[in-house]
């Protein structure tokens, strides 16, 4: 959906993965009898057993609890505690077993619409990349594009795992599933003639 690569961004660079090797999804459409094909509640579980980590990333709408008092955000589990990141602009932090309160911040602003997203605010990063692409100068793009690819990427693996109805093993070099070409078909799609995207960029 339209919030996913947001989330999984925050997930990916916090926990310092690309893409995983062992994904499966599960959820389905239980609120609205509408055309769309997308679940409106899912679970995907993507496992990094190289790195010891796991990302379990959820889709539910505004029916459901909140978790850690965020709505929409992330929330890590460490050896030493839990951080909870609720937007984009707070964080909170819990220790130990007992959970014991740690540092916390908040940017101050009443909503994530309003956070610095850096000169320009939104529009200042559409504008970065469309200079970038004029100028043929990936040097001067606010972030790697390579972030998005691999965050987006987490998404459509999530996505895809949903619809196979299996657990996938996929690998993050050749980003291709592992002896599974039905799956793989699901990686691209059948372009017209003339607006193919070619293997290379």
């Amino acid at each position: 959906g339209n919030q996913g690569i947001h989330e999984t961004d925050l997930c990916m660079w916090g926990l310092d993965v690309g893409l995983p090797t062992k994904i499966t999804s599960m959820g389905g459409k239980f609120l609205w009898d509408d055309c769309k094909e997308v679940p409106e509640v899912l679970t995907s579980i993507y496992n990094y057993p190289e790195e010891g980590k796991i990302i379990q990333f959820e889709v539910r709408p505004w029916c459901t609890n909140t978790e850690q008092d965020a709505t929409v955000g992330n929330i890590f589990y460490g050896d030493k505690g839990i951080l909870v990141v609720e937007g984009y602009n707070k964080y909170k932090t819990y220790l130990g077993q007992n959970r014991t309160p740690g540092k916390s911040g908040d940017d101050g602003e009443s909503n994530a619409s309003e956070m610095d997203r850096g000169d320009g605010g939104t529009n200042g990063h559409f504008a970065n990349f469309i200079d970038a692409v004029r100028k043929h100068d990936a040097s001067i793009l606010n972030a790697p594009i390579e972030t998005g690819h691999l965050s987006s990427g987490l998404a459509h693996l999530g996505n895809i795992a949903y619809r196979m109805e299996k657990v996938l093993t996929f690998n993050p070099q050749s980003e291709k599933f592992v002896n599974d070409p039905e799956a793989d078909k699901m990686l691209t799609r059948n372009y017209r003639k003339g607006f193919e995207v070619p293997n290379q960029v």
